[in-house]
């Protein structure tokens, strides 16, 4: 066009360009400027409506289309440029994206004719000069340079890449896999790439920009003149796939991207991380001086299309060119799917005139925003195409019905990008004028569904890719602020309102973090706000009451429930130190204020739980043997079993037991012990110290309080029973203080003879008949199981006011509330117990001769069993057979010697009462004794 001024604005990035440009078009009536990306475009749209206002500002696009009725100035992907509309003033930028094989000829078919009515500016890198000088005739250029410096910083680890830097990949797992890593180390990053809508980029890059994130993961699309506020770039490859190949980036490729880094005045480097090899010396030098080869060839492919048919329209678009400049692009996705339609035999049908063919090429020009197979996109326009064709618009339910499959926002980043990707395509339909009914509503609810999957895609990318918490800490951290941090009354910890962890006593357990770096990071942040707590908390627990605190079995220390120390053995076993579990950071102070604090309270609590065994060895009056004995408790922790001092037993005299005795020391046959001591309290606090004293990994517990048995384990620790207060015989242990009742009644048994339990023997241990027989044999007894016939008890008679002349007298040598073993028993109702075998039936006086008899035949007699219990440890004197019975078991039948019943079968007696015997003087349990000591 005659009269217009052109001119080739050319030098490397942040020259201020494209902001030139702009100042251009606004000193005019009208203007157009053509970009390269739409996020490109939408960015120079709302800084131009920010000058003049909404109502004079257009933006076209692909996949947008706002236009005012007072429109005049348009901004618009370099596709979308409208042409014929004579206006003012017209520029293109990234002229230089003639040569880019794939968009190449869009960009030269605009450089040779695009025109403003006054004033034409294409903006680009200096690569272009020769082509622009030889392809546009009259053309002025204007050089810019670089506003700031660029310099190469060779290789950087990403987890040591600096604020404000920008990260390159070049494909979507590249990206994600670089934003997963820096989130982990560096509290998160923004991520910019081509597919994201406008919606979607501009709010990460707005995190970017507020300084939520320091860090930038991108696509090559940051290469395109977005202007952001980066120090540093790391390309993470140097190689790309270009939709037919991987190759290698060009030096003016990595120069388009490099430059990024280093706005306005700011000094910017670049380099390389990852696995990226570092630059050769002669690429990064031209990078930084903005030297590189000129463009020989530009892309191009025939814009004046003939549509008289299919064939003719596929001939004029591959026809070639002689220019030495000009190479004919390859084959594009369009002309593609032009072939593909072309083939489908309803499509040639219907494309017999031009503006059917002019309509099918319209239709092929919608871009496979979805990325699937060439078959399936061919198949969606030959649907769009015959609608078109057959009723003048797409079908409304149709197209509905594809819009409503894609409008939900639940899935992950993978599916809500492909759902993005999908409603691009219905949105570029949308925008087409006329090929909807009612195409102002499709327009907005289409859009409105994109704004709907491109805020979920931003909350996802963010919530996968920013730890805001860590982030947030971290640039307080930066900026030398002072963090506020509070604990609630559950121990949930928050700094600056971030949840960060939780305080268990005085140590910090920090939130679930995805790496050991992120963690490192965030515990960095999050001890540095709690310091003051950690002091305050060592404040209020020092005041603490004792009922506040506690110890464990296993030795450890809680205040309420949170483990703060725990015992570990010292010189003396009642003084035993103590660990505190605090964490370093709160101090030593801190530190020391908890541990003296639990020092107090153990103290204390051995003082009281252990009382009378400490005075006991703390009196002065004692001496000699008595003295020694006193030691020997404090050893043992108040328990002794006799066998072990049985020496030491022998040599206290009179006035020595007499003197323990007041301490509470109660001499048992089996057990030396202090009764107060076997309550649960001092048991739970014994088991405790001794395992300490035996330097055990694992402690015992004690026995459930109230029990007079409990099942006794073959693999307990040597001396733990004693310890718990029991003594293990046969399959259960006993309570030693039961023990020693048991034992009381025992001592006036025939136990060489052979005696019975009583009802009062099962009725102390709470054992069956069976259960007492195994208990009995651990203490040194044995027993012999019997049968004989069960003889129903006589109705007892009612009890007379005054004790009957016949009535039983006591047996000479037994204590008043003693019975003897051979005298008849009296079983309890609540206590299921057999009679003996020797109690005697008595018949009531008054009951007639001829009264009908209780005791049944000997074929209907019931079977009972009993056991009879001898002294182990010495040789019990065979019994005397009483007519045809013996007391154990060994029945002989006259004039034989074999027994009766034969086999293993247990024999059936009857017997009659033992004469009464006196009281052994040789006591068995001396034997006892002796073979515990011997043990």
């Amino acid at each position: 066009m005659t009269g217009s001024r052109i001119t080739a604005v050319l030098g490397p990035t942040n020259t201020g360009k494209t902001h030139y440009a702009i100042e251009r078009m606004l000193s005019y009536r009208t203007g157009v400027i053509g970009l390269p990306l739409r996020l490109l475009a939408r960015e120079v749209y709302d800084r131009i409506v920010a000058v003049r206002g909404p109502s004079v500002v257009a933006l076209v696009t692909g996949e947008e289309r706002i236009v005012p009725p007072r429109a005049a100035y348009w901004v618009c992907t370099v596709e979308a440029m409208p042409e014929g509309m004579g206006c003012d003033f017209l520029a293109v930028d990234e002229i230089q994206l003639c040569t880019d094989p794939e968009r190449g000829h869009v960009f030269t078919d605009r450089l040779l004719n695009a025109r403003g009515l006054h004033e034409t500016l294409f903006l680009g890198a200096e690569t272009m000069r020769g082509a622009i000088a030889a392809m546009v005739p009259g053309v002025q250029f204007m050089r810019r340079e670089r506003m700031s410096q660029l310099t190469y910083s060779g290789s950087k680890k990403i987890s040591r890449m600096p604020a404000r830097s920008a990260i390159v990949g070049f494909s979507v797992e590249n990206v994600y896999a670089i934003a997963e890593l820096l989130r982990r180390t560096k509290g998160g990053a923004a991520v910019v790439m081509g597919a994201l809508s406008p919606r979607t980029r501009n709010a990460q890059v707005e995190m970017y920009q507020n300084g939520d994130v320091d860090y930038l993961v991108a696509t090559d699309a940051i290469g395109m003149g977005l202007n952001l506020d980066i120090s540093h770039v790391a390309f993470s490859s140097l190689t790309k796939f270009d939709g037919r190949r991987m190759r290698h980036l060009m030096p003016e490729e990595l120069a388009q991207i490099a430059g990024r880094a280093g706005r306005h005045i700011e000094n910017g480097t670049f380099g390389v991380t990852g696995e990226a090899p570092p630059l050769d010396e002669a690429v990064a030098e031209a990078i930084c001086d903005h030297r590189f080869q000129p463009a020989k060839k530009l892309q191009w492919r025939n814009s004046r299309l003939q549509f008289g048919s299919v064939k003719r329209l596929i001939a004029t678009l591959e026809e070639r060119t002689d220019d030495p400049w000009l190479t004919r692009v390859r084959e594009s996705d369009d002309l593609a799917a032009l072939k593909a339609l072309s083939a489908d035999s309803e499509v040639a049908a219907r494309a017999t005139d031009g503006p059917s063919v002019r309509l099918l090429w319209d239709v092929c020009r919608i871009p496979d925003f979805r990325g699937i197979s060439k078959g399936e996109h061919a198949g969606l326009l030959t649907h769009i195409y015959n609608d078109l064709h057959q009723t003048g618009h797409v079908s409304s339910n149709w197209f509905g019905l594809q819009v409503r499959r894609i409008d939900r926002t639940d899935g992950d980043i993978d599916t809500l990008s492909k759902r993005l990707a999908y409603i691009r395509t219905w949105t570029y339909v949308a925008q087409r004028k006329g090929w909807l009914h009612d195409e102002s509503r499709w327009r907005e609810e289409t859009r409105a569904v994109e704004d709907r999957l491109s805020d979920a895609l931003h909350g996802a990318l963010t919530q996968r890719f920013v730890d805001r918490r860590t982030s947030i800490l971290l640039r307080r951290l930066k900026q030398k602020e002072t963090l506020l941090a509070d604990v609630n009354d559950k121990g949930e910890v928050t700094v600056e309102g971030e949840f960060v962890g939780r305080l268990e006593g005085f140590r910090f357990r920090m939130d679930k973090a995805g790496s050991p770096d992120e963690a490192k990071t965030l515990r960095q942040a999050s001890v540095q706000a709690l310091v003051p707590q950690f002091n305050l908390l060592a404040d209020r627990f020092y005041n603490a009451p004792d009922p506040e605190i506690d110890f464990t079995e296993q030795g450890g220390l809680m205040w309420g429930d949170a483990a703060i120390g725990k015992l570990t053995p010292g010189d003396d076993p009642f003084k035993p130190g103590i660990t505190v579990f605090v964490d370093d950071e709160a101090g030593a102070d801190v530190a020391a204020k908890v541990q003296r604090r639990l020092q107090h309270f153990i103290d204390r609590k051995i003082a009281a739980g252990f009382e009378p065994l400490i005075a006991l060895k703390n009196d002065e009056a004692l001496t000699g043997a008595a003295k020694g004995f006193a030691y020997r408790m404090a050893e043992g922790f108040g328990i002794i079993p006799r066998g072990e001092v049985a020496d030491e037993v022998k040599a206290l005299d009179q006035d020595a037991r007499g003197a323990l005795r007041k301490h509470g020391v109660r001499f048992g046959q089996f057990t030396i012990f202090m009764p107060l001591l076997l309550k649960p309290a001092p048991t739970r606090l014994r088991l405790v110290l001794w395992s300490l004293s035996k330097g055990l990994s694992e402690f015992p517990e004690s026995p459930p309080p109230g029990l007079v048995t409990v099942p006794a384990a073959k693999d307990a620790v040597v001396g733990y029973y004693a310890m718990a207060g029991y003594r293990a015989a046969g399959e259960r242990a006993i309570r030693i203080d039961m023990l020693e009742r048991l034992a009381d009644m025992l001592r006036d048994q025939d136990s060489r003879g052979g005696f019975e339990a009583n009802p009062d023997m099962l009725s102390i241990t709470g054992m069956t008949l069976d259960q007492f027989a195994d208990l009995m044999g651990g203490l040194g007894y044995k027993a012999e199981k019997c049968e004989r016939a069960k003889v129903k008890a006589a109705q007892k008679p009612e009890a007379p006011s005054e004790t009957p002349a016949d009535a039983p007298q006591e047996m000479p040598g037994t204590a008043p509330d003693e019975t003897p073993a051979d005298a008849p028993q009296e079983t309890p109702v609540e206590t299921p117990v057999e009679t003996p075998a020797d109690a005697p039936q008595e018949m009531p006086a008054d009951t007639p001769a001829d009264a009908p008899q209780d005791t049944p035949t000997a074929s209907e007699a019931e079977v009972e069993t009993f056991y009879t219990f001898t002294w182990g440890g010495r040789a019990a004197r065979p019994a005397r057979p009483q007519q045809d019975a013996r007391p154990r078991g060994k029945a002989k039948p006259k004039g034989k010697g074999k027994p009766q019943g034969g086999g293993n079968k247990p024999q059936t007696f009857q017997a009659k009462p033992k004469r009464e015997k006196q009281i052994d003087p040789d006591n068995p349990f001396a034997a006892a004794l002796a073979g515990f000591k011997k043990g």
